[in-house]
């Protein structure tokens, strides 16, 4: 039986540092109400310690998560596909919605680059859990 609520899949190259960041607040902030995703075109080996750290200084936990390659079904799957510099290696399907967030990227960044990176992906998760009509969870 098919998922009520919506789902989002955010795609970025390694599927290291800013599709964590934003799956994990998206996660975090719906409380369930959201089916996330996550995927990579040529997904790194690990989650980017430094978006890990960044993220637990919010009181979220990305430790567990693991880069994932992005697949047709997964888009397919998905109401909502969130590029963040895939650039063409993300498939294109009629009827979806997609957005692009330009947003640097915190590979080789040290801690105070990725904050504002975070900053900035927490703000559109935001103003997409908005857009999709679920409220903020806690």
């Amino acid at each position: 039986m098919p998922s009520e609520k919506p789902s989002a899949l955010f795609v970025c190259v390694h599927n290291a540092g800013r599709s964590q960041m934003a799956a994990g607040f998206l996660r975090a902030l719906s409380g369930g109400a959201v089916e996330v995703r996550s995927a990579g075109s040529m997904p790194a080996d690990q989650v980017n310690p430094v978006a890990v750290q960044a993220m637990s200084e919010r009181g979220i936990d990305i430790t567990a998560e693991r880069p994932k390659v992005l697949t047709t079904d997964a888009v397919q799957a998905s109401d909502v596909v969130i590029t963040m510099g895939c650039g063409d290696a993300c498939p294109i399907f009629p009827g979806k919605r997609y957005e692009d967030w330009q947003l640097d990227d915190p590979a080789g960044q040290g801690i105070d680059a990725v904050r504002p990176i975070r900053d900035e992906i927490e703000r559109r998760v935001r103003a997409l859990l908005a857009s999709l009509g679920v409220e903020l969870s806690g």
